[in-house]
């Protein structure tokens, strides 16, 4: 007999201090009446998501809200953690601030295709995937985590 498998909500602090941990995940935005899905390395800093992808800047005119996902899951055993955070994002346009993040963000490509964004996290929701619990929150019940 297996244990369930359960989706537990955390805090909208926990989600965070979890995202920071991480350096990779996917840049989720539209473009061109579609939905883009990029992978991308991250950096929190000041509350604000430093996000590097390869995706033209000119897709970001002006704030745009986009989504991040990152996450960490063992395949076998089904455990990890999950965190999407959304809000408004815009170019890093300041050539030292970019040429900064551009040193310290791998990249995948380079050219007109490769943005660095400044994402203002509004929304951000996040969950520990593990096994039976008492705790544990079913997702149709977990609810958002509201952050600024």
């Amino acid at each position: 007999m297996t244990t369930p498998r359960r989706m537990i909500d955390v805090s909208g602090e926990e989600a965070l201090y979890l995202l920071e941990g991480a350096s990779q995940g996917r840049l989720v935005y539209e473009q061109r009446d579609a939905t883009a899905l990029r992978p991308a390395s991250h950096v929190l800093e000041y509350g604000r998501l430093i996000v590097r992808a390869p995706a033209p800047a000119a897709a970001f005119c002006g704030r745009i809200t986009v989504t991040y996902h990152a996450d960490r899951i063992h395949p076998v055993a089904g455990t990890g953690w999950a965190v999407t955070a959304a809000g408004p994002a815009e170019v890093v346009t300041d050539g030292d601030e970019d040429a900064h993040y551009r040193r310290t963000l791998p990249g995948w490509v380079h050219g007109p295709h490769d943005a660095v964004l400044r994402i203002h996290p509004q929304t951000v929701t996040g969950y520990r995937f593990g096994h039976g619990s008492s705790t544990a929150v079913p997702a149709r019940e977990a609810g958002r985590r509201q952050t600024r």
